[in-house]
């Protein structure tokens, strides 16, 4: 469903109770490229990613056309990046009990000072019900980049938030697809490396394979249905190989 004819901004569920909020923006080059936001409709709803602070009238308009902005409890995000977290204040204004939900590290390094409301910090594992969902948090720090970094999946439906893993150019016009994104992805990396290749990523992207998520809720581009654990070891195995 297209919320905003003008920005292109859309919204469609990829898993039960999971919508993909996208909005298509034109790079200077003149492609395309796109970012996603996540919403958990639940008993206490869900964002995961802000999005950046001039997105904030289309996202908040594309989340009013699922339900009330206000009942948002929590807004989540991987780490502290505009993309991520640069709408995080707006949406504290728009809805009176949402809190920010970040990693131990980045409540203490960034966002106890950034939110203007003191952030609910997950430790690795920990996990946060929301009803019918439970959201269960991993510290992946510097994977793929930024010491604060963390990624959640929805123990329920078994959809990984995977923030910039996999993130594919385009507009990302199909919210989910089983085709291949990891090509996609490794060709847009390798024109502007944006991993921070540390010596824990091979053991990280192992771990979360271990999580067996069947889709993949990734923040640029279609979100992924398949064997999930299968395509982590493939994109570790592709870094693997480029160090």
């Amino acid at each position: 469903m297209v919320t905003n004819s003008q920005s292109g901004t859309n919204v469609q569920e990829i898993a039960t109770g999971i919508f993909r909020i996208n909005t298509p923006v034109p790079l200077p080059d003149g492609n395309l490229f796109s970012f996603n936001q996540y919403l958990v409709v639940d008993d206490e709803p869900l964002l995961f990613h802000s999005g950046l602070r001039q997105l904030f009238p289309l996202v908040s308009e594309a989340i009013a056309s699922v339900m009330p902005l206000e009942r948002l409890r929590y807004v989540a995000f991987s780490h502290v990046e505009a993309d991520e977290c640069g709408a995080i204040n707006l949406f504290l204004a728009a809805a009176p009990q949402a809190v920010p939900v970040c990693s131990s590290v980045a409540a203490m390094v960034s966002m106890g000072d950034l939110a203007d409301r003191p952030p609910r910090a997950l430790a690795d594992g920990e996990e946060l019900s929301l009803g019918h969902h439970t959201m269960r948090w991993f510290d992946t720090p510097h994977l793929p980049h930024g010491w604060e970094c963390g990624l959640m999946m929805d123990t329920r439906t078994r959809t990984f938030f995977c923030g910039d893993l996999f993130t594919q150019p385009g507009n990302g016009e199909r919210a989910l697809t089983d085709a291949d994104i990891l090509g996609p992805s490794e060709a847009f990396r390798h024109q502007m490396d944006y991993y921070a290749h540390a010596p824990r990523t091979a053991a990280l992207l192992a771990g979360l394979a271990q999580q067996e998520p069947r889709t993949l809720a990734c923040m640029h581009g279609s979100a992924w249905q398949g064997d999930g654990a299968s395509l982590l070891r493939q994109l570790s195995d592709a870094l693997s190989e480029a160090h």
